[in-house]
């Protein structure tokens, strides 16, 4: 039985759960990129007078197609900071899917790096923690789960690695 849940693509997910070591990366463009450095995955944040007076924040997730146009496949909203603190992490999978209003939501505190990912019925698909044997802030370690996008989890990782340095500038 297949469950894989692709987002980018249904060869990023694995038919065992997958351990993956992520470096933070300096405030900028979000881009997620292959071994062999190809691009996967570019992330923008939504602007405009609309964003600029709404209380959330909004990323766009966008894969190539085969022509090198960009297809958006996720988007993530997440609280302003200072405004809405406490409000939780969404996000919504294009094409839509069947679930309510959101596809996944960010349970427990990045900062602190210890959050999982969620489906909308409630399914650990993904979890961070330290890894013990690095002093470091700079890395962190995802655990995603098997057939499970892991291009996808990569990407809301570095969303949520952005969102957290501007988090701090209240």
């Amino acid at each position: 039985m297949d469950n894989s849940m692709p987002v980018v693509s249904k060869m990023y997910c694995s038919s065992t759960p997958a351990a993956l070591m992520i470096r933070r990366r300096p405030m900028g463009e979000l881009m997620v990129k292959d071994s062999d450095g190809e691009q996967i995955l570019f992330i923008s944040r939504k602007g405009g007078i609309v964003q600029a007076l709404s209380t959330r924040n909004k990323w766009n997730g966008y894969s190539m197609d085969y022509q090198g146009k960009n297809k958006l496949v996720f988007s993530l909203t997440d609280p302003k900071s200072c405004i809405a603190k406490g409000a939780p992490v969404r996000i919504h999978i294009e094409p839509k899917r069947h679930c309510n209003n959101w596809d996944f939501e960010i349970c427990g505190s990045f900062a602190d790096r210890n959050c999982t990912i969620i489906d909308c019925t409630g399914k650990i698909v993904a979890q961070m923690g330290k890894k013990e044997l690095i002093e470091s802030n700079d890395f962190y370690h995802v655990t995603v789960q098997s057939g499970c996008d892991q291009a996808f989890i990569i990407g809301v990782m570095a969303v949520l690695d952005n969102i957290h340095g501007e988090s701090t500038r209240c």
